[in-house]
């Protein structure tokens, strides 16, 4: 039997004779790319339109209060539960994914994506069913967390394992491009939306994006029924001999659960940044004096601003090291946390713009090695698990209560932006620790990579 990937060396001594799997067939991983790419466009479309708008109408419709900033807590509240699933999605597809395959699973969470999206779109007020409304908008919330759980961890194995050693970056960067694509169409879809009459947006404009999801799905699918297997897992898979007693991935990891809590903390300094300068900075900035069609214009700036620098920052880690681009743009965003929110307060569109765009820009710094790297930590026979799991929870914790937490730091402060700089100073600081404690990953041969624990 092959030895689990938790036992503690990097690579075997015979790494050399395996290799990476050929790159050769550029075509196959240009449709695995894409099929990537467009499968998490659509995962994060749906999740991210939430998000929006829990801070534009939820409060209102599912969760109505005389007090308006207790319903914008409330609806931030079910936004958070999206994350909280977001664990468990990894670690159910994560452990099916590295006993059946990478591509099936990620089918599945396409599909379950879609249906909770549409369902959405569809779903009765407060005002027309009662409590039963919120009760079924969490229950959906909670589906599009779990698929999108299992969607990240799955796309991203599939381009890195397709990919040869010295331009996983490059690749991987080209699928973490769905985060920022997704974010730009779900912001654009609610910016034509709200061109409607505020009457008429608030009874069934809202409903539409939700709805359309239902066509994006059905071009993802097509697409990512096409794709091949990962040849990494098919190559571990054929030399592996299943047996019952075989431990499950995540126990695998939680007896050296070392990589496991490295690609946790590395990612929660991103995810917190990502929740403060998009999900909360709507309700931040129409708080302080801006229109909530000002932010969703620099929103959509920001989107473009950062399809151009994941990949960048992606790439570069390949010449420079994951933790080199990773621990720069934490550091950066220590030192940036206070004067974000000091250009944002004085009422200037224009330094409002050039904040958050820049904000946007340290953002990806941290995030695009996340992909390449993470892969890198993990052996095959658990990476889609410890993937999965690490970023999953690094979302959970970076992003997944910030919103709610920064929305009520900001009541009980009477509208203070420190709280909100503090958060960014301590999870920034989380990364650096975990990247600077990481061993560097770049180049490893994904074939013959041990899972981290020196």
């Amino acid at each position: 039997m092959e030895q689990p990937a938790s036992a503690p060396t990097e690579e075997t001594n015979t790494a050399r004779d395996v290799q990476s799997p050929p790159s050769g067939d550029i075509a196959q991983l240009r449709k695995v790319t894409l099929s990537s790419l467009l499968g998490t466009t659509i995962e994060y479309y749906d999740f991210l339109l939430y998000s929006t708008m829990a801070a534009l109408v939820f409060g209102d419709l599912f969760f109505p209060s005389s007090n308006s900033a207790v319903s914008t807590i409330a609806a931030f509240g079910t936004l958070a539960a999206g994350y909280v699933a977001r664990p468990l999605g990894g670690l159910v597809f994560g452990h099916f994914g590295d006993r059946l395959g990478r591509k099936s699973m990620l089918v599945i969470t396409m599909v379950m994506m879609g249906i909770a999206s549409f369902a959405i779109g569809i779903l009765p007020t407060y005002e027309q069913i009662g409590m039963l409304a919120p009760v079924l908008l969490v229950t959906l919330r909670v589906v599009q967390g779990v698929a999108v759980g299992g969607e990240w961890g799955g796309a991203a194995l599939m381009v890195a394992e397709h990919s040869d050693d010295r331009r996983r970056g490059l690749w991987t960067g080209l699928m973490q491009l769905g985060s920022p694509i997704g974010f730009l169409l779900s912001t654009s879809a609610v910016m034509l939306a709200t061109l409607l009459p505020d009457a008429s947006f608030e009874s069934w404009g809202w409903r539409l994006p939700f709805i359309a999801s239902a066509a994006l799905l059905a071009i993802g699918l097509y697409v990512r029924m096409s794709v091949v297997e990962s040849p990494v897992f098919e190559q571990a898979a054929a030399k592996a001999e299943v047996a019952a007693e075989a431990k499950p991935p995540v126990l695998q990891l939680l007896r050296r659960p070392r990589p496991l809590v490295l690609a946790c903390a590395v990612g929660i300094g991103p995810f917190a940044m990502t929740a403060l300068i998009t999900s909360h900075i709507i309700a931040y900035t129409t708080s302080v004096g801006y229109s909530s069609s000002t932010v969703m214009r620099v929103l959509v700036l920001m989107s473009v601003v950062s399809i151009v620098t994941i990949p960048g920052f992606s790439a570069l880690s390949d010449r420079v090291g994951r933790r080199a681009v990773s621990l720069t743009g934490a550091a950066v965003a220590v030192l940036y946390a206070f004067p974000l929110y000091m250009m944002i307060n004085t009422g200037s569109i224009a330094l409002l713009t050039v904040a958050l765009l820049f904000g946007q820009v340290v953002q990806s710094a941290m995030y695009a090695p996340l992909a390449p790297m993470l892969s890198e930590m993990f052996g095959t026979d658990v990476r889609y698990t410890g993937v999965s799991f690490g970023y999953q929870f690094a979302s959970l914790i970076g992003a997944g209560f910030t919103p709610m937490i920064a929305a009520s730091l900001l009541v009980a402060s009477d509208g203070s932006s420190l709280p909100l700089s503090l958060i960014l100073v301590g999870t920034a600081c989380v990364t650096i620790l975990a990247a600077w404690i990481a061993s560097e990953t770049r180049g490893k041969n994904l074939a013959a990579t041990r899972t981290e624990q020196n």
